[in-house]
């Protein structure tokens, strides 16, 4: 179990204590209906989250780059699925770690991230090669006659 798991059950546990040392049972069932509360808005937030998700397309997302900006280290899945609205893609094994899961746009750009014990720790933003950018010719060096740039 993760610290900070304990940590929220410790506290949890030592705000018993003290309502119960200081107001007595009435205490204890004012601090439980809060606990309660608490857990009550955590558990709608994550239904909230997988009805919209499954509302889409699994591995959709509206704009890669954007999702691409959004990403932080240290974000969890849950709060990728909230970003995108979607559920990602899986591309690693069922109980794998780390996680990698894959968002794709009407684009065909892409966003392929990394979760390590359900947290984000990388992620990668790939874009398609456009037909105008295969086209081009390479770019010239300035020491080139036609590169541009100021005349003698």
């Amino acid at each position: 179990m993760p610290f900070q798991k304990l940590l929220y059950l410790a506290a949890g546990l030592g705000l018993l204590y003290l309502s119960h040392r200081t107001y007595g049972w009435p205490g204890v069932a004012a601090v439980a209906g809060g606990l309660t509360m608490w857990l009550l808005l955590h558990f709608n937030r994550f239904m909230t989250v997988l009805k919209r998700a499954s509302e889409r397309p699994i591995g959709h997302v509206g704009s890669a780059v954007m999702l691409n900006v959004k990403l932080k280290p240290g974000v969890t899945l849950m709060h990728v699925m909230a970003i995108t609205r979607s559920l990602g893609e899986r591309l690693s094994e069922e109980g794998a770690q780390p996680e990698v899961y894959r968002w794709r746009d009407n684009g065909d750009s892409t966003v392929t991230a990394e979760f390590l014990n359900g947290k984000l720790v990388r992620w990668k933003l790939e874009r398609p090669e456009t037909g105008e950018a295969q086209a081009a010719p390479a770019t010239s060096s300035p020491a080139d006659p036609g590169a541009g740039g100021p005349t003698p």
